[in-house]
């Protein structure tokens, strides 16, 4: 192999590093997580990359490698198979032409995706399917001639869903990519709007999917739930959700399909107009509908002020204001204040009492005033589906989009029948911004019933536990170690830092550093790094 590996395992608590060193330093903060083991690969980012796969079902990391030749050649692509130890199980080479830009991966369980996009020939796709149990690689090319771009893909028994934007610039559909055979159909019960938001949850024992739509008419919105086979791509059943009066429905996320025994909604509203979120929504589609001679499902709203934490942000003065001018204004029965929030839904969580945690991030999007050059990250249909997709992902006069920055993550604890319990804030205090409009903050479930929101920066790992609604700190966080006992290495850069949730308690932490170490030299490197909590 041409390049250097290094794996380094830690299995001494953070205590005995304190001892090692020279200088001793501070205490590590409240449930900081061990830091496990660690590898490294000699990479540049200026002219190589990494993309990250944690595949939880089968204990391993996959790592899409795309290396350079030191004198020329084309770039030269494989897949890095690592165990639970991040020992490498295997390196295989994989073969993916000039032609082809990397997009997405996906994973389902014993099998790794990797959807790639032709910049030569509109709509053609190639995807690479890796085994993990034998290491073998499938290749598959789709000539689809109408895909543009992909905005996310799912994987379902062998089958691949990828949400795509349309030839024509207004549409967006899912296609269906049958990885083994290479047949391929566009779907036509989910061809809608640009605009248009999809939320999808997967069964894939059953081999069935089911998406959540937003249809809109410019003022008003409601939600379509569509359920397809994977295997065909057939209409099972579809129903419509929708609010009354001013109320009009943004969008939502579906509990697991795994679980028969309840089907829970949950999602954002908003007053007047589907831009901006004045609260949560929740509904039972499994309940009777109170009046017979209307089948559609009672709808419960939580305005955020109604919420205990979701103005932990602006800090109590600030908070104490804004409270005491809605009481006024309600008090007066004024229309309620107008919220103008976005928020990003993750999927919902199961909980062990049977009920959903529903996490979202509050997030804006954020531009440069002055400067008439666009992020071309950004200059495609890449975060297509998603709401705000005119106002948020088009350059105006004077302004170009450079990323979107999380504010605070909500948490909320709902039962089985989306009557709120509780709700929770994690307050984000550095410049967190993404090029993408994507989870930008992950969350595991601990076995005693909390959850670790974290996410990473080049200053380290910063989290939040959260137990319930219980008031806890906001500034926790690590950094990362990159050598072992007793030497003091210095990072000068990190690029591309992410986490991804693991196996378990764990997260799998990954990057690139420009590393100093104690004699003066520097080393560029991509790394992984497993965090326990």
């Amino acid at each position: 192999m041409k390049q250097f590996s290094a794996l380094l395992l830690w299995v001494a608590p953070l205590a005995s590093w304190a001892q090692a060193t020279v200088t001793t330093p501070a205490p590590p903060p409240p449930g900081a997580p061990a830091q496990i083991a660690r590898t490294e690969l000699l990479l540049d980012h200026a002219s190589e990359d990494a993309w990250v796969q944690a595949m939880p079902a089968d204990t391993a990391v996959v790592v899409l490698l795309r290396r350079q030749p030191k004198l020329f050649g084309k770039p030269q692509y494989a897949l890095a198979h690592y165990r639970a130890s991040l020992a490498l199980k295997r390196e295989q080479p994989l073969e993916i032409a000039d032609e082809y830009d990397v997009e997405r991966l996906c994973a389902e369980p014993g099998v790794l995706y990797t959807v790639c996009r032709s910049h030569q020939e509109p709509g053609t796709l190639l995807v690479a399917a890796y085994n993990v149990r034998d290491g073998r690689v499938h290749l598959q090319e789709f000539k689809t001639k109408k895909c543009r771009d992909i905005a996310a893909v799912r994987a379902v028994d062998g089958k691949l869903l990828a949400t795509v934007a349309m030839d024509d610039g207004q549409h967006q559909t899912v296609l269906l990519l049958d990885v083994a055979t290479g047949s391929f159909q566009f779907l036509p019960s989910l061809y809608e709007s640009i605009s248009s938001e999809f939320t999808s949850v997967a069964d894939a024992p059953a081999g069935r999917a089911e998406f959540v739509a937003s249809q809109t008419n410019g003022r008003k919105q409601r939600l379509m739930l569509k359920q397809l086979s994977a295997e065909r791509g057939e209409l099972l059943r579809s129903e419509m959700v929708q609010a009354e009066s001013e109320r009009t429905l943004i969008t939502a996320q579906l509990s697991p399909l795994q679980d028969t025994s309840a089907r829970l909604l949950a999602g954002t509203y908003g007053l007047r107009g589907p831009q901006y979120a004045q609260g949560l929504f929740t509904t039972d589609l499994t309940a009777a509908p109170a009046n017979p001679a209307d089948p559609r499902p009672a709808l419960k709203f939580y305005d955020f002020r109604r919420l205990r934490h979701f103005f932990d942000y602006l800090g109590p003065g600030k908070e104490a204001r804004l409270r005491d001018r809605t009481t006024r204004r309600e008090a007066e029965e004024l229309s309620p204040l107008r919220w103008h929030y976005r928020l990003l839904l993750h999927e919902l969580l199961p909980r062990a009492d049977g009920g959903y945690t529903l996490v979202a991030e509050v997030y804006y999007p954020r531009y440069n005033y002055g400067n008439m050059g666009t992020n071309p990250a950004l200059n495609n249909y890449s975060n297509m589906g998603l709401p705000y997709y005119t106002g948020a992902y088009s350059s105006a006069a004077g302004r170009a989009l450079v990323g979107f920055r999380t504010t605070h993550v909500l948490v909320c604890g709902f039962d089985r029948r989306g009557s709120l319990l509780w709700d929770n804030t994690y307050v984000v205090e550095n410049e967190l911004l993404h090029d993408q409009l994507e989870e930008a903050v992950r969350t595991i479930a601990l076995p005693d019933g909390r959850l670790v929101l974290a996410y990473l920066t080049e200053e380290g790992l910063h989290y939040k536990l959260v137990n319930q609604d219980e008031a806890s700190p906001n500034d926790l966080k690590v950094e990362l170690f990159t050598a072992g006992p007793g030497v003091k290495e210095k990072v000068i850069d990190t690029y591309q830092p992410d986490i991804q949730p693991w196996v378990g308690r764990q997260y799998v932490a990954s990057g690139f550093q420009n590393i100093k170490s104690p004699n003066g030299a520097v080393r560029n490197v991509f790394f992984l790094q497993t965090l326990e909590f």
